[in-house]
């Protein structure tokens, strides 16, 4: 079951994974390495009859190598990991690829409403598609999605695609995602939005081609109870 929700369900979930590994490597590894001379330190200098402590001031360069060496080294890997994080950021948040097909996410307390776009591909016309708490989409399109909330702060976590993206009341709020697995996993709102904060989960259902058109067909202009909201134009927060 697990292993289900380490797969990586989206095109740049791979390098989210290997950012977030690349983190833990070097925070695990300078942390155990500080706590190793920490307790070697401490065990090698501990009290012994017979011997006076030593008052060390720090100044002697031989003494400040301790400090200023793991400095060096811990600044260089800061540097690495900010390299990687810009790298993963703009694949992300800045560099939108031209989409397929665009979705429409709108939340409210305490449920999804999903506007998906019709047999003619576009969204606000005759043939859209309402569902809540269920989006449909299709494995392999490239898919750009209109956040927007009815009421307070929510957050769009889709975890198989390493994705999260608050939403802010007023704003529609734009990203993508690209799937590359087939399969139903879920949806969470990760921004405590009230007191049925954790009774709005959903579903995203990714099919293949032939299986996603058929849905889109049967399921053409039917509304859901909740209709989508408008708002201004915004970037992410």
């Amino acid at each position: 079951m697990i292993s289900k929700y380490l797969e990586a369900g989206s095109t740049y979930a791979g390098d989210i994974d290997s950012l977030i590994l690349l983190i833990l490597a070097v925070v695990g590894f300078w942390g155990l390495l500080a706590e190793v001379v920490f307790f070697g330190l401490i065990f090698k200098f501990a009290e012994k009859e017979g011997v006076k402590a030593l008052y060390v001031t720090g100044e002697d360069p031989k003494e400040k190598r301790w400090v200023s060496i793991p400095h060096y080294l811990t600044l260089i890997f800061d540097v690495m990991i900010i390299i990687g994080a810009l790298r993963v950021w703009a694949e992300v948040k800045l560099d939108m690829p031209q989409a397929d097909e665009t979705v429409r996410v709108t939340a409210q307390q305490w449920a999804w409403t999903f506007t998906h776009p019709g047999p003619d591909g576009k969204l606000d016309t005759e043939d859209d598609i309402r569902t809540v708490d269920e989006l449909h989409v299709e494995v392999g399109k490239t898919y750009h999605f209109e956040l927007a909330s009815r009421d307070v702060l929510h957050s769009f976590s889709v975890p198989i695609f390493r994705l999260k993206q608050d939403i802010v009341p007023g704003r529609i709020i734009k990203g993508w995602f690209k799937p590359v697995i087939t399969g139903t996993y879920d949806i969470q709102c990760t921004e405590i939005c009230g007191i049925g904060h954790g009774l709005m989960p959903a579903k995203i259902v990714i099919s293949e081609a032939g299986k996603h058109q058929a849905w889109v067909k049967a399921n053409a202009g039917v509304a859901a109870v909740a209709a989508p909201v408008s708002g201004s134009t915004g970037g992410m927060p």
